[in-house]
């Protein structure tokens, strides 16, 4: 079920040119805002990588009338975008790209609980999100989230991901960060 570093570069040149949810960004954009604030933070190639691909599952799903409205309206249910992209991720990245995308809508759960500033710096379709994701974490899911590899790379990641939101922002373009795709790939020779 694997894809190849060219499908995830033709997704995200051709299917991730639409809005990104309810904020001023396309999904290109928003990638590529993530990946150039973990890669600026110094971030491992594999953080940079999630970061940079963390919402493919959004892409993937985009066309499902079930899981929004429509482009201009909220999400009425979670669609579970950080589950979606992982059977196709598999066999072609590391765990340290995976499992941050698997935890950074668990990483918002935390942040939310932990940081009494968090909740505010949260965009509105961001707050919405989260109460389709299941709400801010208690303290027993607080302690079992920590315990968890990978959480701190998430919660990193989760932070990109909420600034990660400005519209005309200057990045390096998508080749920029194929180039580092192709160093950490599983199977470098994947084209």
């Amino acid at each position: 079920m694997s894809i190849t570093l060219q499908d995830i570069s033709s997704l995200l040149n051709s299917r991730a040119n639409t809005w990104y949810g309810q904020e001023a960004v396309s999904q290109l954009e928003h990638a590529l805002q993530c990946a150039q604030l973990a890669e600026k933070a110094n971030e491992t190639p594999e953080t940079i990588v999630a970061a940079l691909l963390h919402d493919l599952g959004h892409i993937l799903i985009k066309e499902n009338p079930d899981a929004f409205t429509d482009e201009v309206n909220p999400p009425i249910k979670d669609d579970l975008h950080q589950y979606v992209a992982l059977p196709f991720l598999r066999g072609v990245f590391s765990d340290a790209v995976l499992e941050p995308i698997k935890l950074h809508v668990e990483a918002k759960r935390y942040l939310c609980a932990v940081d009494p500033l968090y909740w505010d710096s949260l965009s509105p379709a961001s707050k919405h999100s989260l109460e389709l994701q299941g709400g801010i974490f208690d303290e027993s899911q607080v302690k079992a989230f920590e315990d968890l590899p990978y959480a701190s790379q998430a919660t990193r990641l989760r932070r990109y991901d909420d600034l990660a939101k400005v519209a005309g922002l200057s990045t390096p373009p998508l080749s920029h960060y194929e180039e580092l795709m192709r160093t950490i790939a599983l199977k470098p020779s994947i084209a």
